[in-house]
């Protein structure tokens, strides 16, 4: 059974590991790259789920409802929140 909380958890930790500081603080990420990372390949179920799970909450935030691996690989993945807590 997947633990939704942690797996959120370890988007914020991707994010924050992966991606980069925008202007306004935020760090963001490509979905192409996210979804290219051995690390998240090796640690996430389901890594869309995950994501759609997150933005869901309010812990980051993309454009659109779907991603599609190779059309999408140019959204930026942003994060909102550094924390959660289910």
């Amino acid at each position: 059974m997947v633990n939704v909380e942690k797996e959120i958890k370890d988007v914020i930790g991707f994010l924050k590991t992966l991606g980069k500081q925008n202007g306004d603080g935020n760090y963001v990420l490509t979905f192409g790259d996210y979804f290219k990372s051995d690390d998240v390949q090796n640690t996430l179920e389901n890594p869309f789920a995950t994501l759609k799970a997150a933005k869901k909450r309010g812990v980051i935030d993309f454009e659109g409802e779907m991603l599609w691996q190779g059309q999408h690989d140019h959204v930026e993945l942003k994060l909102l929140k550094e924390e959660f807590v289910l």
